[in-house]
Order: structure tokens, then C-alpha cells, then sequence
């Protein structure tokens, strides 16, 4: 069902993307820092995509003891580091860089011709660094998928199960969003419950209005961010920018 008018989450807006980095490191750092603090590690969960680019590049050369930050891909296509669609990849370019560069990077892709293949080995990864997240970075396709919890997937009732595994194998249904890569691996609904500091960050007039319409009536299966965005307890804090 919809939110009521009056527990309709609020959506802050930046001038840019520069600016909503600057607006976000600071809270992220200290998320970190504070859960270094508690105890001894913190696991920073990110997104790939053009969005949290400039985010990234700025948290790099933050004053963080990175070499006890766990850094997690939400997502992954199926496919090796280098080649061409890694999350991998993009965040060596732009997050792993600089002080970060301190930081683990555990990935998700792992042997096997499919995400099923990897599922044992990738949960074995994660048990190694311990969940929840402290601070997961998401975002939002045009679809209302988040994560790789694409509309109608294959494997997306595994992905949102409450209490399952921490990830899912998805095929996604091939549209103009997934491109041809539509073997995903995913962080799971379970993984992310009970992060700590949790951004959903979007750009463009087009994600606004996919906001707009996943807080709208309809089932989580059409726009699966609605999983999140109609938790009361896992709710992220929703950034946008032009």
C-alpha cells in the first residue's frame, strides 16, 4: 500500500553532485569512524553507477583509519574486474584511491559461469567481515529497481525474503536499464537490515519522477525500491540532485 501523506519520506536536494558530496562526506566519515570506534572495524556498503561518483572521489582523501574499513559492493554484474560493466572496477578508479586506498575491497564476482555458481563463495566473504553494514550507499534506476532487486527478476523473492541469506542470484528481464548484462549478484533485502546510516541517492529529472511513482500505490515486484522506502525501520535518507 502507499504512504500516507504524512509519513511520505523527505527528499533533501543539492545543487550538484558536488555539492551533495560535500554535504554527505562528512556524515559518512563519521559513521565510520564512530563504528571503528565501537569495534575496530566498519563495513561501508556501495553502489556503483555516474551518481556517487563525485562522492567517492571526495570520501578518498578523507582522514579515516581506512585499513579498518571493510568496503562491500551492493551489486555486480557477472563479469571479471576490468572488463566492461565491473563495479569492480569502477570503484578502484574512484573510491579505492588516495587514502581509501587503505581500505579492504570485498567484490562479488567469484569463479562459476553464473551468480549461482558464486552464491557459497561470496557468502563466505561476507561472513568474514560481518553484517549489518554501518553505512550503505544506494541508488535508483529509472525502473525502481535499487541494488540489482529489478523489477519482476528472476530471483528477486530470494533478494527480499526477510531472514534470508545475505546474497541473490538475479536474471534480470533485459530492458534499456540492465543492458545485455543482466546476470547479477546481489545484496540481499536480509544484508541491509538494520544498517546503520543508509543514502539512497539520485540524479536527474527522470530518477525524481521514479521516486515520485515508487511512493505511489502498487506492488513492491513493479518498483522494488518500495521494499525499502516503505520500511519503517530501513527507510534510507534520500539525496537528489539535477
Amino acid at each position: 500500500m502507499p504512504l500516507a501523506p504524512s509519513t511520505l519520506p523527505a527528499v533533501i536536494e543539492h545543487a550538484d553532485k558536488s555539492a551533495m558530496a560535500e554535504a554527505l562526506s562528512g556524515p559518512i566519515r563519521d559513521a565510520l569512524t564512530a563504528a571503528i570506534a565501537r569495534r575496530g572495524r566498519a563495513v561501508f556498503a556501495v553502489s556503483g553507477g555516474s551518481t556517487p561518483e563525485a562522492l567517492y572521489k571526495r570520501l578518498a582523501m578523507v582522514d579515516l583509519d581506512w585499513a579498518k574499513v571493510s568496503v562491500v559492493l551492493v551489486d555486480e554484474r557477472w563479469v571479471e574486474p576490468g572488463e566492461a560493466g565491473s563495479n569492480e572496477s569502477f570503484l578502484r578508479a574512484t573510491l579505492m584511491t588516495g587514502k581509501a586506498a587503505a581500505a579492504q575491497l570485498v567484490g562479488l564476482k567469484a569463479s562459476g559461469d553464473t551468480p549461482i555458481d558464486g552464491l557459497s563463495a561470496v557468502t563466505e566473504r561476507l561472513a568474514a567481515i560481518g553484517f549489518p553494514p554501518d553505512v550503505v550507499i544506494l541508488g535508483m534506476g529509472e525502473d525502481g529497481h535499487t541494488a540489482s532487486w529489478f523489477p519482476r527478476a528472476d530471483g528477486l523473492d530470494v533478494a527480499l525474503a526477510e531472514g534470508g541469506g545475505p546474497v541473490a542470484a538475479i536474471r534480470a528481464k533485459q530492458t534499456a536499464v540492465t543492458g545485455a548484462l543482466t546476470d547479477r549478484i546481489t545484496l540481499t533485502r536480509s544484508a541491509l537490515a538494520g544498517a546503520g546510516l543508509s543514502l539512497l541517492l539520485l540524479a536527474g529529472d527522470g530518477k525524481k519522477a521514479a521516486l515520485d511513482a515508487a511512493l505511489a500505490d502498487g506492488p513492491v515486484a513493479d518498483m522494488p525500491v518500495r521494499a525499502l522506502l516503505r520500511s519503517p525501520d530501513d527507510r534510507p535518507e534520500i539525496h537528489w540532485t539535477r
